[in-house]
Order: C-alpha cells, then sequence, then structure tokens
C-alpha cells in the first residue's frame, strides 16, 4: 500500500511541474509517466485518464486553500459580528492562503504558477474543476463584498472581482516577466511584501469611486 501511495504522489508531483511549466494542453502523459518514472498503466491505475489526473493535481491543493479561505472570512465575520468586515480584510482572507502555498516546500512555486495559468488555460476540464471548486467560495466572497460595499451596482461588483481575480492570477503566473522588466528590482520571493502590495491594490480598486456618466455605458448588460 505505502509502494502505490508513493507511486500516485510522484505522478501527481510530476503532473503538477510539468502542467505549471508547459500549461495542461501542452503536457502529454508520456512526459509526465517520464518525469514520474512509471508507466502508463500505473496512471491507468491510478487515474483512469488525463481528464481525471487534472482534477486530482488541482483539487488536492485548492480544495485546502479554500477551506483555509472560508475559515478565515467566518473569523473575520465572527470578530465584525452585526457589521461587515473591512474590504481589505475579505481581500486578505482571499489571496492570503494562495501566497502562502508558495512557501510549502511540497508545493511551492509550481502549483502557484499553476493556479495562476489555470485562469487562462484552455483546457475545458481545468476549467470545470476551477469552476467546481471556487463555487462556494464565489458566493461567500461576493456575499461578504455586496455588506462591505453596498454602494456599488452588482454589475459593477462582479468587474471588480473579476480585474481582481485577474490580478491575482498575473501575480502568480507573471513573477518571471516583473523581475526581468524590473531589472532585478522587484523582488517577488519576499511574500510579506508581495501580500502587502497585492492586498492594498485589490483593495483600492474594490474600493475606487464608480465611473464618472461619460465613463459608463448605457447599456444594463455586463
Amino acid at each position: 500500500m505505502r509502494s502505490a501511495e508513493a507511486t500516485r504522489r510522484r505522478i501527481l508531483d510530476a503532473a503538477e511541474r510539468l502542467f505549471a511549466r508547459h500549461g495542461v494542453e501542452a503536457t502529454s502523459l508520456r512526459q509526465i509517466t517520464a518525469a514520474a518514472r512509471v508507466n502508463l498503466a500505473a496512471v491507468n491505475y491510478h487515474f483512469g485518464a488525463k481528464d481525471a489526473l487534472i482534477r486530482e493535481v488541482l483539487a488536492r491543493r485548492v480544495g485546502p486553500v479554500n477551506q483555509e479561505r472560508l475559515a478565515r472570512l467566518r473569523a473575520c465575520e465572527a470578530r465584525t459580528g452585526d457589521q461587515p468586515p473591512s474590504v481589505e480584510e475579505i481581500v486578505r482572507a482571499f489571496v492570503e492562503p494562495v501566497l502562502a502555498l508558495r512557501a510549502d516546500p511540497d508545493a511551492g512555486q509550481a502549483f502557484t504558477l499553476l493556479m495562476g495559468r489555470s485562469f487562462f488555460e484552455p483546457n475545458l476540464q481545468v476549467r470545470r474543476v476551477i469552476i467546481g471548486q471556487m463555487r462556494e467560495v464565489a458566493r461567500r466572497f461576493t456575499a461578504a463584498l455586496r455588506r462591505a460595499l453596498p454602494h456599488l451596482p452588482e454589475t459593477e461588483l462582479w468587474w471588480r472581482m473579476h480585474f481582481s481575480a485577474g490580478v491575482l492570477a498575473h501575480t502568480l503566473a507573471g513573477n518571471v516577466h516583473l523581475e526581468t522588466l524590473s531589472g532585478g528590482r522587484c523582488d517577488t520571493s519576499d511574500l510579506p511584501a508581495v501580500l502587502e502590495r497585492l492586498v492594498a491594490f485589490v483593495t483600492a480598486g474594490l474600493k475606487a469611486p464608480l465611473p464618472g456618466p461619460k465613463q459608463r455605458s448605457g447599456k444594463r448588460k455586463c
């Protein structure tokens, strides 16, 4: 049993690294089996197909991160009682568990990079897994932001959450670009500093004044 579990974990770890480096679509089962030092039969035995492997690679990390997000949000709401938590507290509860994962020796940069890439990944299975994993988190955090920002129209709130998710995804996936473009002045390995900058930026975006009449479209749809 220990040997079977070790093999299963090697496959998951290899798939995670390769998905993060090349993307899900560009990674073949042959590459995964070579990196994990197993044959295709082992992948079929433990996962059945590539779609199931994708689902497990994402779920084993995203699930615990989302549980931590929800736990932090509940703690914020318990502290504030009848009043909603501040926008900053809500944002911090959402982003900090993801950035904390980068310090995890078992996950590290590979999975946080994969999480960033998953927002842009064309693979339908990745989208389904992410939507399924995020459904309850999206519901709870949307409700919290509605309470914290009651003056925002529903459509505007959805736009701002969409932009905020993009900022987080780009932060997770675009570290190399930032370090290169800044000539090394921006240190993306300083996670506490990254967290504070990210929380401040997203909070400011969510709380920004509504655009004026000339900037807003007259259409009612998004």
